[in-house]
């Protein structure tokens, strides 16, 4: 690994930074128990940071402490959080994430920098303009608890799309503990309330707390910061080429090119190897194919791997071969079957904390081909192709949008929502297996001029969804043209075959688990958020056993709309069913 690390920092050409690559983050305001007893919660995210541990209590308040879980990069030192400097030593600051505008930044306001990891600017930030100038000017993906002892506050705070998640429980007698994953911390134990209400934070938002003299904290305001469509503030310290004005369709063309080539760019930030997540649909082939593009052009030595996941003849394994094959990578296949994947359902709904039926099912994939990156490569750092369906109104649905207006509508609840599901799926199953996730679609800059662009090219054209992304690579060469025109497969179907889809393989299971008797008493046992399928409910008997009580964790269902939908998958959809018969 040695050997991998320098060829890495020599084929960069850069100083040597330290990037926090996926962690887990972790703190108590106000615990009124022991603290050594409290800590052991924290070791239910050990996974987010499999290489070290550090617990922390902050001085001149006992009942205040940070526990992180790291994924070793490169500098054991200065690595560990909380991060604190010399300059500042009444800050204290725990994040997960990666802030790819770091260097940008400390060059343009000249900031000393004390350590070589890329959170030092949150420090910065702060101590110059305040927590909503910093939150506003990082372009990255983020969660952090920043710890001010002079001022007496602490801010909690999330990036735009939730790509790097944050739970929070707090009591009306002012206990705060805060952590990467809810299951940090529904074991955690308060004198005041026996049952303590754990719920996501939301992205976009930053909060403000007082910090009282004995610990405990009072909130002050939740503020957002970020609205998806509004270019970001931190877009005036960027690189970027100049974009040109004006909506003609070879303007918009050449501009998503640009914005995609420098998401991808950006996020090579690192100093583990990289590989990607490819499924052979649209998404994932295009950020694998400009991904391997921009490694070449770093000068990386070692090849890119890309990884597919499928049973015995599914059509993604067949599309990612041909991608594989046209851009040159080191190409990984993993095959299931049927019985594995229904043995993973508890791990998955476990990592998930989650019930949903369409995040469930399109997470199994993801977290065994997960496991074999981490048992079999050293790449770490893997890209994927999440937040495109949502931004480029990918799914199937979006053909029945009664308007183009309405599918903007649409398409901005679903970025809002991907905190909830596919954000979510995506985090938790790599993380499980200590991996961190990139997702260049849901980069700031790209994101925000897609959704600028007037309603009507975004819509699907000609039968064909997503046709403005199509059309923007059609003279790029960067993927086989069969594959820039496929047709989108039915949420997670296209790891296995139209005739035995996935879809069809679960509900034949859960037809012996879950029976009619059971059905009918569905409403008594879960008044919220009824389970309408037994393979809903089957989901939901394994989610209460691992959190009991939790379910207002998912605030819905993911339903398609415009549709008389009772399922999420695309199968029951007359647009794919007449596809599948052409």
């Amino acid at each position: 690994m040695g050997f991998l690390l320098s060829r890495w920092n020599k084929s960069l050409r850069e100083s040597p930074r330290l990037h926090c690559t996926m962690c887990g983050i972790w703190a108590l305001f106000g615990s009124d128990d022991c603290l050594a007893v409290q800590c052991l919660s924290a070791m239910k995210i050990a996974h987010r940071g499999p290489d070290a541990f550090r617990f922390e209590n902050v001085n001149g308040y006992t009942n205040c402490c940070f526990g992180f879980h790291r994924l070793a990069v490169v500098d054991q030192l200065f690595g560990m959080q909380p991060i604190r400097v010399k300059k500042y030593p009444y800050l204290w600051l725990c994040y997960n994430g990666e802030i790819y505008n770091h260097v940008k930044l400390q060059h343009h306001f000249e900031f000393e920098y004390q350590t070589k990891v890329d959170g030092e600017i949150i420090l910065h930030l702060y101590d110059k303009g305040g927590i909503e100038q910093t939150v506003c000017m990082l372009d990255g993906v983020f969660a952090f608890i920043l710890l001010d002892t002079a001022n007496k506050k602490v801010f909690l705070g999330r990036d735009t799309y939730g790509v790097r998640p944050l739970f929070k429980a707090m009591t009306e007698d002012g206990f705060l503990a805060v952590c990467s994953e809810a299951k940090g911390l529904v074991n955690l134990k308060h004198s005041m309330t026996p049952f303590l209400k754990v719920e996501p934070f939301l992205p976009g938002h930053y909060e403000v707390l007082d910090l009282k003299p004995n610990g405990k904290v009072a909130s002050v305001e939740m503020v957002k910061f970020h609205h998806c469509r509004d270019e970001p503030l931190h877009a005036l310290y960027d690189s970027v080429e100049k974009l040109f004005p004006g909506f003609e369709i070879e303007t918009v063309k050449s501009n998503l090119r640009i914005l995609f080539d420098n998401a991808i760019k950006k996020r090579l930030m690192t100093h583990r190897r990289i590989g990607c997540l490819l499924s052979g649909g649209l998404d994932s082939s295009l950020v694998a194919a400009t991904l391997l593009k921009q490694l070449k052009a770093a000068q990386v030595q070692y090849p890119l791997q890309t990884f597919a996941i499928g049973m015995e003849d599914s059509p993604d394994l067949l599309a990612a071969r041909k991608v594989a094959n046209h851009i040159g990578s080191e190409h990984h296949e993993v095959l299931f079957n049927s019985e594995e994947g229904i043995q993973a359902l508890d791990e998955v709904i476990f990592s998930l904390e989650t019930y949903d039926i369409t995040t469930v099912r399109a997470s199994v994939g993801m977290y065994l081909i997960s496991k074999y990156i981490r048992k079999n490569t050293d790449s770490v750092v893997i890209f994927s192709g999440e937040g495109s369906d949502e931004l480029t109104q990918g799914y199937i649905y979006f053909h029945k949008a009664p308007s183009p207006e309405k599918a903007e509508e649409e398409s901005e609840r679903l970025l809002k929502e991907l905190y909830l599901f596919d954000v979510l799926r995506a985090d938790r199953t790599t993380a499980a297996h200590g991996l961190e996730l990139r997702v260049p679609f849901l980069d700031h800059r790209f994101s925000s001029y897609y959704l600028s662009l007037p309603p009507d090219m975004r819509i699907p054209k000609n039968g064909i969804e997503k046709h403005l992304l199509r059309e923007t690579f059609e003279d790029s060469d960067l993927i086989p043209k069969e594959i820039l025109w496929r047709p989108k497969e039915a949420f997670s179907d296209g790891i296995t075959s139209v005739k035995n889809s996935w879809f069809r393989i679960l509900q034949e299971y859960v037809e012996h688990q879950v029976d009619d008797t059971m059905m009918a008493a569905a409403a008594q046992k879960f008044p919220f958020n009824t389970p309408k399928t037994k393979e809903g409910y089957y989901y939901r008997q394994i989610f209460e056993r691992h959190y009991p009580g939790r379910a207002d964790w998912l605030t819905h269902y993911w339903m398609p709309r415009w549709i008389n939908a009772t399922d999420p998958s695309a199968r029951t959809l007359t647009h794919y069913k007449s596809a599948a018969k052409a």
